[in-house]
């Protein structure tokens, strides 16, 4: 009995633990001390995959081909979707989400350019007819744990 009180403390802590980790979600993107927390919400099905794709604080390669850091990719839930994704550090980022419904990894279109799947982006910026002002899309990550919510819109 002596030697179980002993070591009751630790085996205690080791299960607050593995219960602490198991509620907070897995992240995605390659390892770092930096974890975002994205609530993409308005979702219409739990068809295919949210991605979340990461650029950093640079206006000529948002949106542009091979000029994102990270895309992040999650099963979607009908309603909204918590999606975490690691940064490489704290600083200045800019955040393009859409719902990938058939989970082809491509951002689909119609036969004329139009969106053919939900997108959003990160400060929910009003879009007319073109890509949202780099300004209105730049996002402060100022430290790992923080929040942030996009609305996807659909065709």
């Amino acid at each position: 009995m002596k030697h179980f009180l002993r070591y009751l403390p630790s085996a205690l802590a080791l299960l607050w633990a593995a219960n602490a980790s198991a509620e907070e979600p897995a992240c995605t993107g390659p390892q770092s001390p930096v974890k975002l927390f994205v609530d993409v919400e308005g979702i219409r099905s739990s068809d295919g995959l949210i991605a979340v794709t990461l650029y950093a604080d640079d206006s000529s390669k948002f949106l542009a081909h091979h000029g994102s850091l990270y895309v992040g990719r999650v099963p979607a839930h009908s309603g909204a979707t918590s999606v975490c994704i690691h940064v490489p550090r704290p600083g200045i980022y800019a955040l393009a989400v859409y719902h990938d419904a058939n989970a082809n990894r491509h951002y689909d279109r119609t036969g004329v350019g139009l969106p053919a799947e939900g997108y959003g982006f990160s400060n929910n910026p009003k879009v007319f007819l073109g890509m949202p002002a780099w300004k209105s899309v730049r996002l402060e990550v100022p430290k790992t744990g923080t929040h942030t919510a996009i609305r996807l819109r659909y065709p």
